[in-house]
């Protein structure tokens, strides 16, 4: 069962920059995971396969009506103290999950948690769907399956943070047809127990995008995605099964996102 929880966070002492990176928050993740169960956040750590869980950046919580369709994926100034943040974890599959319900069972709100040399508080836990928060939701691989629509053929998918694909030794941050159906589906078949052999990829067609790339310089080296709207339409006579299966794949994502570095806040993406 996937999940995809919003942490709500008040930072007690600034937030620097060089902290609100990738790595960081990935360490922050294996910390919360080592304070219940310490040799699997070693195997997490240690592990190159697919991970899995997503994470997002580090959001700050805006007074006025917030923009969820970009998330802010870097930061050029320290995160002031009181500040309240929000971040995202989506967990792919039970096992993690129930590792981990423990934390959220015993969360102390006064207990500090570390991000670079910034102490954080974790004041909440968001784990069903919000109105004021798209990101927060929970639903079975079966209701994912069975309550996707056989007959929708519009997929509207926004990349709040970059994504970019591997391909070969390199990365193409174009979001071709291929790359984003076959990345879903193979984290679908990884991990939900109901497979979908194939996608029917020569339905499927671009329609409309208003995509950019972005620059992040928060890794080793400098990553490059692509953020932004695409809207993809199934086209020509396509069986009602290979719609469902489409569909299902699309509304996935959110909990699966797409591309590389899903684990260190890249990749983040929503069917709207």
């Amino acid at each position: 069962m996937p999940h995809s929880l919003v942490l709500n966070l008040i930072p007690q002492s600034p937030i620097y920059p060089e902290f609100l990176t990738g790595r960081h928050y990935h360490a922050l993740f294996l910390t919360l995971i080592s304070s219940v169960d310490s040799s699997l956040a070693e195997y997490l750590h240690s592990s190159n396969a697919d991970k899995a869980f997503t994470l997002s950046p580090l959001q700050i919580q805006r007074q006025h009506k917030q923009n969820y369709h970009t998330l802010q994926f870097s930061h050029q100034k320290p995160i002031p103290p009181g500040t309240p943040c929000w971040w995202r974890i989506s967990l792919l599959d039970d096992t993690l999950f129930s590792k981990l319900t423990g934390l959220w069972l015993n969360l102390n709100p006064d207990r500090p948690w570390h991000l670079g040399s910034a102490n954080l508080y974790i004041t909440s836990i968001q784990g069903t769907p919000q109105s004021i928060q798209p990101w927060a939701n929970a639903c079975t691989y079966s209701q994912l399956y069975d309550q996707a629509s056989d007959s929708d053929r519009t997929l509207n998918l926004t990349f709040a943070t970059p994504v970019s694909f591997r391909q070969g030794a390199y990365d193409n941050v174009l979001p071709i047809k291929e790359s984003v159906f076959n990345s879903l589906l193979s984290r679908w078949n990884k991990y939900s127990g109901i497979e979908i052999s194939s996608v029917a990829l020569e339905s499927i067609y671009p329609s409309a995008f208003d995509i950019n790339t972005e620059v992040i310089s928060n890794y080793e080296s400098k990553f490059i995605g692509c953020v932004g709207n695409i809207s993809y339409r199934i086209l020509g006579d396509v069986e009602t099964l290979a719609i469902k299966q489409i569909n299902t794949l699309a509304n996935f994502v959110l909990y699966a996102g797409l591309g590389r570095k899903t684990t260190m806040g890249m990749g983040m993406v929503r069917r709207v």
